[in-house]
């Protein structure tokens, strides 16, 4: 069977909104776009090349992979440990409106996007990973199909913008698998569901009490 990974942006305060350019998605009046650039160095080059190199298939929403199809095709060099991967696997993109896509290995979902991706989880493979395409995750994380987050943390507060773990969420519990490090700052949580969360009280210890 297959595994989903979703590897997203965030803000200290959970927003996922337009990471990569102040155009990049302006809806709502969201106008904070571009909060990862200043961040961006050698430790998160090489840490997403790492990470997509282990990438069999993409899952994408449409506006994520609208943005990619601008940039990536043009990107032909085969060392390229991102465009190699992006150009060269199959790519499903969840949209109703998307009916002839131009990048080559691009396959529309125009249905039941959770049972397609159950369905997809079914066959033999590898690592079917999610980039960004917020609303198409929390979808995902909705009906448990996520496999493994990896959560890129940016030292930023937004105070606005779409989060990935909205008011109303359902509670969910997590394993720790690794943290990683840049030197710029960001902290990348690599986490696993561990179905629903843990409660507890601190409590005085039984010879403290009167």
């Amino acid at each position: 069977m297959s595994s989903l990974t979703a590897m997203t942006f965030l803000t200290l305060d959970g927003v996922y909104q337009a990471p990569g350019g102040q155009e990049e998605d302006t809806s709502g009046g969201f106008d904070l776009g571009g909060w990862v650039k200043p961040f961006y160095d050698e430790d998160m080059g090489r840490l997403v090349g790492e990470w997509f190199s282990q990438a069999e298939a993409f899952l994408l929403g449409r506006r994520t992979y609208d943005i990619f199809a601008a940039h990536w095709p043009k990107v032909t060099d085969p060392g390229d440990p991102v465009a190699s991967r992006l150009n060269g696997l199959p790519k499903h993109v969840a949209s109703r409106t998307l009916t002839d896509p131009a990048w080559p290995g691009t396959s529309v979902v125009d249905g039941d996007v959770v049972a397609f991706v159950r369905e997809l989880k079914s066959r033999p493979g590898g690592e079917i990973q999610v980039h960004g395409s917020g609303a198409l995750l929390q979808t995902l994380i909705a009906h448990d199909l996520v496999d493994e987050y990896r959560l890129w943390l940016y030292p930023v507060v937004l105070g606005k913008g779409r989060r990935l773990f909205p008011d109303g969420a359902a509670p969910k519990g997590f394993e720790h698998v690794e943290t990683r490090h840049t030197a710029a700052g960001v902290n990348v949580l690599v986490l696993r569901p561990a179905g629903k969360p843990r409660f507890d009280t601190f409590r005085l210890p039984e010879d403290l009490k009167e």
